[in-house]
């Protein structure tokens, strides 16, 4: 498990210096208000939009495969509207590592089950997989359930040492600690011993410990077998939350979704099935929020051609 970093003087060495410039401008503009980040960060979104062509096509034909039934003007709102959220989650991620808990707390509130069915998890020594997918929103979203019960991430390290320091400095503010995604066993152990996992299931992580299974329309989805092999293993209650972003520059809300105790583990793609349709259920929550520029159909069954 990964503790506090510490800084070293190699971060500032010149070739770090446009990354240092970065943060420092992103750390001045989360000190102005949150109605003015709001609309300096979806205006930076709607700039993406223009100049992000690529990412911009990715979306489109993700939302095509899976939303089959959706008809074109539908769409391009729809993904006009998401990379306005992809702003947003520049600003949110700088939130996120450098607002105080009481700025914070002004912004948030908690909503659907509460926070009550975690703390008699917690009480109970349970541990509890926190299914935290991949909305715009998911660093402060990690932040804000954090302030509430402070857990354990799963993260991949940043290639950058200066964003990895910066980004597990911020993720550690709320959270025990963080654990690479790849350390199945550390994940396990602190299962059972009753801390909380944030985990997220929901993209293409590749070929390998993957099936394929049902995601919306798209009928053989590659899906990580993590989860089957997480809740199997270590017994713990599978909860999932959505870090949901007001409109207009409101604020935020944290739904707290139902915890399932005995989710289906008769097999890795029974498990992952089950998850896709609880992840599924999430997305519907905040369609516009989703990380839909990630190419999570990238993994085809062997034999068939890509989707991109």
């Amino acid at each position: 498990m990964t503790h506090l970093p510490k800084f070293s003087t190699e971060l500032l060495h010149p070739r770090y210096w446009p990354t240092w410039c970065g943060i420092g401008l992103l750390w001045l503009l989360v000190q102005l208000p949150y109605p003015v980040i709001y609309r300096l960060g979806c205006g930076l979104g709607t700039l993406a939009h223009r100049f992000m062509k690529r990412r911009v096509n990715i979306a489109n034909r993700n939302l095509e495969l899976c939303f089959p039934q959706m008809d074109t003007i539908e769409r391009r709102k729809l993904v006009i509207k998401n990379f306005q959220s992809v702003g947003m989650g520049l600003m949110e991620t700088g939130m996120a590592w450098f607002w105080n808990d009481k700025r914070m707390a002004r912004w948030f509130e908690v909503t659907g089950t509460g926070m009550e069915p975690i703390n008699t998890l917690q009480a109970q020594k349970t541990g509890v997989l926190l299914i935290g997918i991949h909305f715009l929103t998911l660093e402060i979203g990690a932040r804000m359930f954090g302030m509430q019960t402070p857990g354990i991430g799963v993260y991949r390290p940043n290639d950058n040492p200066v964003i990895d320091l910066l980004q597990t400095r911020g993720r550690m503010r709320s959270n025990k600690g963080m654990i690479d995604r790849k350390d199945l066993k550390g994940m396990i152990r602190a299962l059972k011993s009753g801390e909380v996992i944030w985990y997220a299931p929901d993209h293409d992580y590749g070929p390998q410990s993957s099936v394929f299974v049902p995601f919306f329309a798209v009928e053989k989805a590659a899906t990580t077998t993590g989860t089957w092999i997480l809740a199997r293993t270590s017994k713990a209650a599978v909860v999932p939350f959505v870090p949901r972003r007001k409109p207009d520059g409101k604020g935020y809300e944290l739904i707290m979704l139902e915890p399932t105790l005995a989710p289906p583990l008769d097999d890795a793609e029974t498990t992952a099935r089950w998850m896709n349709n609880v992840i599924e259920q999430c997305i519907m929550l905040a369609p516009d929020q989703y990380m839909w520029l990630h190419r999570r159909f990238k993994t085809r069954p062997e034999g068939m051609p890509s989707r991109y």
